[in-house]
Parts: structure tokens; C-alpha cells; sequence
């Protein structure tokens, strides 16, 4: 499919004002936390265990990871995104932790860009997630848009980012979601790679959780809310007035992360879950999984390094392992699965 030049000169430019505001604006929610606040784990004083012996690996669709940690889907499509989106796979190769890029919409609309996603060179072991936004199932992509964009990465599976509050604010949002589920299964049944279902930063309900698992999802992305505003991001990028005032209105809107993991598990337990939106340390991470999440997945701290360094990105992994062993030994818990399946975790009345 081609796009006219001027529809792929706009998604490029997007592109590029997210990764600026993201790092030089302040674009987080302020009114509505992750809701992890609410829980807090019982210390141990008394581990009986060594802190060598913590395993926090773990497997996610099948493949293995060093750590239950996701670098988010966050940008490409320009020179500063290949930079970055090269210095997190090279990381993420060498702690063995799962990698998403974003939306490659535009290396569909501008295939001389597609190499700002190519990061399997760098990370050939790594658990790679293409990205693509659902709505574009409303707008003429179909099976061989995905099957490019899985291919570019030679992913191993295709995240569909869901994102209605988004589409409202920013310029030419595309806000045709209707009947947008059937072509979900659609992809889902004659797509290659697994399909992940992901929102942006508001949060996935349970009821909405159960309607993508009977389409076909193989795994559910949170995305709550609590941590960046992509409704203060396009509202930054308004064109308009009425632009602005519903990206500001709404900055705080969503369903907050621990929400959103507590009861999609309770309906689906089966269903691999991600849990991301707000979450900014390793106790945050522990915590998520404690309430049944399988991995963490983080953005804007990523994001935050990978514009400084590689070396940066590196210090960040490593204090989130760190972080999350911690919790594993000071609960007394030699592994995940010990952790998930331990009462290590209490919400506060």
C-alpha cells in the first residue's frame, strides 16, 4: 500500500514531536496513580534462602527471558529513534528481556524508514514485538500490512495498540473503531506470529480483556493509567483550542494499572499478561506480578536513558534486577512463581 508522501511526511514528523515532548515536557498523570500504592509486601526478615540463588527468569510465549521485563513499545520512523531504538536492543540482548518498538505505520507509509525498527541485528536472541495500531484495521491495512511490519523486525509477535482517547485529541485522529473486533480475529486467525493486544496508557477492562482473548489475542497488555498522559502528549501537538483543552481535560483519565491486572486475572487465568502504565521501579515490577501479571513492561524510564546512553540503559536494567531480586529474597520467595503464588502481597485498607 502507498501512502501519499504528505500522509507519511506528517506520521514521520509525529514521530518525532512524541519522543521531544516525552522527554522535555511534563506529560505524566498527576490526578491518577497506577493504584500499586494500595498494596505493600510483608517483609521477611527471616528469608532462609541465599541471595545468589534468586531465579527471576522466566518464559513468555514460549520463549525464555533473564528477567519478567518488557522495554515498551515506544518510537522509530527518524534518526533519534534508530539511535535509541539500537541502544535498547542492545541492552536487551544482553540481559535477555523481551523488546517492543512503536507504531511502524510509518515504515508502511515510508518504507525508506524501516530500518529505524530493524533491531534484530542487534539482538538476534531477544523476544521482539512489532506494533501496529488497531484502528489502521478501519483504514485499508489488513494481513499484508502486518505481515511487513512483523517482517521489518522479524518479530515474534504483533502488538495492536489500542488507542480511541488518543485518536480523539491528536491532530487527524483516526476515530473509526466500529466493527473493529472482527477484523481482530480476522488477523488473529491467519496472522503468523501471536497478536498482542496493548492499549496506551488508559487501561483494558476486564470485560474488554475477555471480547480480545475469544477473538484470538494470544496475550493482553494493560497499559493502564498512572504514568504517561497521551492525552497531554497530543495536547502539546494541538492545532487548535478545542484540541488542547480535551488533551488537558482528559489527562487523567483510565483505568489504573493494578485495577486492570486484578480483574483480568480474575476472569481469564490462563491469558499472558503484561502489566505496563506507570510502572517506574523494580518494587513496582514485583509488585504487578505478585498480583498476577507475567511481565512488566516500562517506557518513559527507558526512554529516559536511552536518549542519554547506551550505558545508561544498561544501569537502568541493571537496578531493575536488582531491584526485583531484592523483593524475591526480602519476602522470602526463591522465584516467580513462589512470588506470584505467595500471599508476599497485601493491599492497604
Amino acid at each position: 500500500m502507498n501512502a501519499p508522501t504528505n500522509i507519511s511526511a506528517q506520521t514521520q514528523n509525529r514521530k518525532a514531536d512524541h519522543i521531544r515532548i516525552c522527554l522535555e515536557e511534563d506529560v505524566q498523570s498527576h490526578q491518577i496513580t497506577n493504584g500499586l500504592e494500595r498494596y505493600r509486601f510483608i517483609h521477611s526478615c527471616l528469608p532462609e534462602l541465599n541471595y545468589n540463588d534468586i531465579d527471576i527468569s522466566t518464559t513468555f510465549l514460549g520463549k525464555p527471558l533473564g528477567a519478567p521485563l518488557l522495554i515498551s513499545s515506544m518510537t522509530g520512523g527518524t534518526e533519534q529513534a534508530a539511535i535509541i531504538n539500537q541502544r535498547l536492543a542492545q541492552v536487551a540482548q544482553h540481559y535477555k528481556i523481551a523488546m517492543g518498538v512503536g507504531s511502524q505505520r510509518v515504515a508502511v507509509e515510508k518504507p525508506q524508514v524501516a530500518d529505524t525498527f530493524a533491531v534484530r541485528k542487534y539482538a538476534p536472541d531477544v523476544l521482539l514485538f512489532a506494533n501496529l495500531g488497531a484502528v489502521q484495521l478501519n483504514y485499508k491495512y489488513g494481513l499484508d500490512e502486518c505481515l511487513r511490519v512483523v517482517d521489518i523486525l522479524e518479530a515474534d509477535a504483533l502488538i495492536l495498540h489500542i488507542n480511541p482517547l488518543q485518536e480523539c485529541i491528536q491532530p487527524k485522529g483516526d476515530t473509526n473503531f466500529r466493527g473493529l473486533l472482527d477484523k481482530i480475529s480476522d488477523l488473529c486467525n491467519k496472522l503468523p506470529v501471536p497478536v498482542i493486544a496493548k492499549e496506551v496508557g488508559n487501561g483494558i477492562s476486564a470485560a474488554i480483556a475477555n471480547k480480545l482473548i475469544a477473538a484470538g489475542v494470544a496475550a493482553i497488555d494493560v497499559a493502564g493509567a498512572g504514568g504517561t498522559s497521551w492525552a497531554k502528549v497530543e495536547s502539546e501537538r494541538a492545532e487548535n483550542p478545542l484540541q488542547r483543552r480535551l488533551g488537558r481535560t482528559f489527562a487523567d483519565w483510565g483505568l489504573p494499572t493494578a485495577e486492570c491486572i486484578t480483574t483480568i486475572r480474575a476472569n481469564a487465568q490462563d491469558v499472558p499478561l503484561i502489566a505496563s502504565g506507570g510502572l517506574r521501579h523494580g518494587l513496582d515490577i514485583a509488585a504487578a506480578i505478585a498480583l498476577g501479571a507475567d511481565i512488566a513492561g516500562l517506557a518513559m524510564p527507558f526512554l529516559q536513558a536511552a536518549a542519554t546512553s547506551e550505558t545508561a540503559v544498561a544501569e537502568l536494567a541493571e537496578v531493575l534486577i536488582a531491584e526485583i531480586t531484592t523483593v524475591l529474597f526480602c519476602t522470602g520467595n526463591a522465584n516467580l512463581y513462589q512470588l506470584k503464588h505467595s500471599d508476599s502481597l497485601q493491599r492497604i485498607e
